[in-house]
């Protein structure tokens, strides 16, 4: 199945990336000691190198806190929420730089913004684990991936009708973020029980606010979230898109039914926890957000797609692929509804690891299938995996001619130019030509 056609093979030769950043933080903190940073990265090494980097400092984050606290709802080691720290912090720099190193070694390219965003868009939800992990957050870990997944949709969403990125004063992945990580070391000096208490009496200071005063202070810092963060974001970008909409005597309704899928998710994944006799966001709050989250980042990343080569305004019917597992696992969970609350027909740990699996196998299919075709419309070498090396890592793969049954794999190093992966005397023998 292809992604792109011959329209969307034109409108990328012709694309330009366009955003602002207005925040002020950015703007004189950050901004310099990223542009001093991304000198420290060689000019041989790409850009998607450094965005996939970064990317995995997340990763390892989610695996760390996994490990520590499997359910979210125990207080893992002290220094863990340093780590957790520290790896956003450094996924932040490394995300903010890529752009930098892009532009230092003449690189830019249309794929370059659908992989940096795309890395964006799982990171949400790697990130949901790991702050889940230090605020002690359990089931209410998923509802933390929703206020950071909703803002970022909908400045997708934006973006493709505007053509334009706009960061606020305020945004998510500046101020946003640094809160984070201010909020993991923080939580290093006074341990995770700190989120367990009321609100009130965490923030003495705040004990007069009523309501939120007598709740867990995870569940307040929730509700405040998203009553100041989603809420406005959500309002600036629902009117943003009302504006160039009704400038082009376009449909509204065509423009939010794109939202349509992202909708039906949501619901889907609620749907089948509120009929889970495992209470699966409670028990299984790692799966229910990385699955989730897969599915989201073929989403945005399909929107992406759909913005680079200029598609029509719209629903995109593909989109829906995402949602396919489903009614699925909604009915397998039924099952056990009317069987009186009993066992449903399958288990439901393997049904959830069978939702990871869909989502993970749809989002590589799309991945390695845009790759493939961005790289032959921009008349980049043409296999799968040759095109993702040499975006991703700057290696230029092919066969050996001189030596059958070897591969020759060029780093772009000063000291090793040749490595050759010989697969007849065995996958791990590797010979290196200097």
């Amino acid at each position: 199945m292809g992604y792109i056609g011959a329209h969307g093979v034109a409108a990328l030769q012709r694309y330009k990336y366009s955003g602002v950043d207005n925040s002020y933080l950015a703007k004189y903190v950050l901004q310099p000691f990223w542009s001093r940073f991304v000198n420290f990265f060689p000019l041989w090494m790409p850009p998607n190198m450094i965005t996939l980097t970064g990317f995995i400092f997340l990763v390892i984050s989610a695996v760390i806190g996994y490990i520590y606290s499997p359910c979210l709802d125990t207080a893992p080691p002290r220094w863990v929420h340093f780590a957790h720290g520290l790896l956003l912090f450094l996924y932040q720099t490394f995300d903010a730089v890529d752009g930098k190193q892009a532009r230092r070694t003449n690189s830019s390219s249309p794929l370059g913004e659908l992989f940096d965003h795309g890395c964006d868009a799982l990171a949400c939800a790697f990130e949901a684990m790991a702050f889940g992990s230090t605020a002690m957050c359990g089931r209410d870990t998923f509802w933390f991936w929703v206020i950071s997944a909703v803002p970022f949709f909908g400045a997708t969403w934006e973006h493709y009708f505007t053509n334009t990125l706009i960061l606020p004063v305020v945004n998510g992945p500046t101020e946003g973020l640094m809160l984070i990580y201010v909020g993991h070391f923080f939580t290093a000096i006074v341990g995770a029980e700190w989120w367990a208490q009321n609100f009130g009496n965490s923030m003495p200071f705040l004990s007069w606010v009523p309501f939120i005063n007598a709740i867990p202070t995870n569940r307040a810092v929730l509700y405040l979230m998203i009553a100041f963060g989603v809420i406005p974001t959500v309002y600036f970008n629902v009117s943003n898109v009302y504006k160039v909409v009704q400038s082009r005597n376009g449909s509204i309704l065509r423009a939010l039914a794109m939202l349509y899928p992202f909708v039906v998710l949501l619901v889907g994944v609620l749907a089948w926890d509120y009929l889970s006799p495992a209470e699966i966001i409670r028990k299984y709050p790692h799966f229910v957000v990385l699955g989730t989250g897969l599915a989201f980042g073929f989403l945005v990343g399909r929107m992406i797609l759909a913005h680079l080569c200029d598609e029509p305004k719209g629903l995109k019917t593909n989109m829906c692929m995402s949602l396919l597992y489903l009614p699925f696992a909604v009915a397998n969970a039924l099952t056990a509804k009317l069987n009186d609350g009993r066992d449903p027909l399958v288990d439901e740990f393997w049904v959830l690891l069978g939702y990871c699996i869909f989502t993970a196998g749809l989002y590589l299919h799309f991945a390695t299938s845009v790759i493939h075709e961005i790289t032959t419309a921009l008349g980049l070498p043409g296999k799968k995996l040759e095109s993702f090396l040499m975006l991703t890592f700057g290696w230029q793969v092919g066969s050996n001619a001189a030596k059958p049954g070897t591969w020759h794999v060029n780093f772009g190093l000063v000291s090793v130019t040749d490595l050759y992966l010989d697969t007849v005397s065995g996958p791990s023998l590797i010979v290196i030509d200097y």
